[in-house]
């Protein structure tokens, strides 16, 4: 399916309920397989949440994840650590092309059975569950915090908990305070000091209920669709908190610098543009808040802003190589764009050129985040999205929710 989009006028003032956070849900939904009294408020509608929830309720011996990459890890440690389960996990094309081994050592050295069913390193996997008793491991940092997330869900059900020590830098670290933080709420006791995180065991949870906080990474689209708005257009966002654990909620911060306001009301947050960008060009280190790095690349792009994105190295294992493909689309624009294994440097832009172009075609790479990061740029020029349903990843009502803002 593709999408032409051409936002002349947006309608202003208007409020949009954002499903629940897939980083949490997620991480809560595993927990759930643990605890399964825990009720869950607010879930994740994504491809991502259904592919996980699909997997732990069912009785099928081959774990299909499809293209969720969280679910394959999260659920590689579940079953890893289940005695008595017996699985395959296996996902898409591109899954099979994204590492898992940095995992899959770190269980391994706690006894787990795990097996590669074709190259070394990467799923598909046979597991053979394990009851646990070992809680010493170390584990690579600096590549991907979902691999410590994925340890530390399970921790409080192994038989004497975790001791982690972690290698290296750590990436993403607010994803893994989230995950901490969630295991705090529920009663679960850890402690992260220096190199090292202790989860301890834990027979019964003291929280019976969770509310997932919607999504941050979600809303990214919609400050980036304001910023490009004249001063005093607004769009109301709900449910959020301002001591969120997402990473993503750094954009409150970020978007000051494009002119854009949050304010917080209650369980919403209102977004309004209030001034015109006074920088030429803007540098952010995205090492912790990497999902944001397409959006605020292509609202520079609109904005006739530089960009110099840096801490972006997990993107080139994402659905797909995220700063290749950037560089491919933001080309077509004319724009003067570089990319390294870590950094995205993007050139001031003649916004002028935006009246000249022809409707240009974006390709997704079967990433929904290509799709919702560059559907902004309408407000610019027409453009189309190619096979635009891979927004149903992470944001089912995405496109419903801009017609809505009357795209």
């Amino acid at each position: 399916m593709d999408i032409h989009l051409n936002a002349k006028q947006l309608k202003s003032d208007v409020k949009l309920v954002i499903s629940g956070s897939k980083s949490e849900s997620n991480r809560i939904l595993l927990l759930q397989a643990l605890y399964p009294y825990l009720k869950i408020h607010n879930l994740s509608n994504s491809d991502d949440s259904e592919f996980m929830q699909k997997a732990l309720q069912s009785v099928s011996t081959i774990k299909d994840i499809h293209h969720a990459g969280t679910a394959m890890r999260f659920l590689t440690a579940f079953y890893a650590t289940t005695a008595g389960q017996e699985v395959v996990m296996q996902g898409s094309s591109r899954m099979h092309e994204r590492p898992i081994g940095v995992l899959v050592d770190a269980l391994q050295q706690l006894g787990a059975n795990i097996t590669y069913l074709e190259n070394q390193g990467y799923p598909p996997l046979k597991i053979v569950g394990k009851n646990i008793t070992l809680n010493q491991v170390r584990i690579k940092a600096d590549v991907s915090s979902q691999y410590i997330s994925a340890l530390l869900l399970v921790a409080p059900k192994l038989e004497n908990g975790l001791e982690i020590e972690l290698l290296g830098e750590v990436t993403s670290v607010p994803y893994l305070k989230m995950t901490l933080q969630i295991l705090t709420d529920l009663g679960i006791e850890n402690h992260f000091s220096g190199n090292k995180i202790i989860v301890k065991p834990c027979e019964k949870l003291t929280l019976q209920e969770f509310t997932v906080e919607s999504d941050w990474s979600s809303a990214s689209y919609f400050y980036s669709i304001v910023a490009l708005q004249p001063i005093g257009f607004t769009t109301h966002l709900a449910s959020y908190k301002k001591s969120s654990l997402q990473g993503d909620s750094v954009l409150q911060e970020i978007y000051k610098d494009f002119g854009v306001e949050t304010i917080f009301s209650e369980n919403q947050i209102t977004l309004k543009k209030v001034a015109h960008p006074t920088k030429q060009s803007v540098a952010y280190d995205l090492r912790n808040a990497p999902d944001i790095a397409q959006t605020i690349a292509v609202t520079c792009l609109a904005l006739g802003m530089g960009c110099n994105l840096t801490g972006l190295h997990t993107l080139k294992i994402k659905e797909t190589d995220r700063l290749l493909v950037l560089e491919n689309e933001i080309s077509k624009f004319g724009a003067s764009i570089s990319t390294t294994s870590n950094t995205l440097l993007l050139a001031p832009f003649n916004v002028e050129l935006f009246a000249t172009n022809p409707e240009i075609a974006i390709k997704t790479y079967q990433d929904h985040r290509m799709a919702m990061a560059f559907a902004p740029l309408a407000c610019k020029q027409p453009i189309t999205i190619l096979e635009a349903e891979v927004v149903t990843k992470s944001y089912l009502a995405f496109w419903d929710d801009l017609k809505r803002l009357n795209f």
